[in-house]
């Protein structure tokens, strides 16, 4: 069952608030992501977009001008999306990232701007494979 935005229909940008209560338990893990990207990789430009009421809200961390991760927040979970080009989805599929992040990469689509490939974060156990990918496409 697919796990949708919770700020659908939502007017406003999310208050750090709503954020926190809508993440659940998934906010410790949404938080470590943000922090990890800053401390160790300058990701430090954060723009909050809604790109229609029907899809919610997302939060796009930026490396200076250049998109690294879309962050979708969802009631107990958020969704980890990326746009790999053709460069980091051959660095991806050699690197040693876990079976489920390559079968995802695997099974993307391909759009004009890049290969689209999301992932469900539910705690930190999640974000080992997240990471490594975020690295990738920081690199690529």
């Amino acid at each position: 069952m697919e796990i949708r935005n919770a700020f659908i229909d939502h007017p406003d940008q999310p208050t750090a608030q709503e954020l926190e209560s809508a993440l659940g338990p998934a906010a410790e893990a949404w938080q470590q992501l943000i922090e990890w990207l800053a401390r160790e990789h300058g990701v430090v430009g954060q723009e909050w977009k809604s790109f229609s009421p029907k899809f919610g809200w997302t939060l796009k961390l930026k490396l200076k001008k250049r998109t690294i991760v879309h962050l979708g927040p969802c009631a107990g979970a958020f969704h980890a999306a990326f746009i790999l080009g053709d460069r980091a989805v051959v660095a991806a599929k050699t690197a040693a990232l876990p079976k489920p992040v390559l079968t995802a990469i695997e099974g993307a689509r391909r759009y004009a701007e890049g290969t689209g490939v999301r992932f469900t974060i539910r705690n930190s156990a999640d974000l080992s494979g997240i990471q490594r990918l975020a690295e990738i496409k920081i690199a690529y």
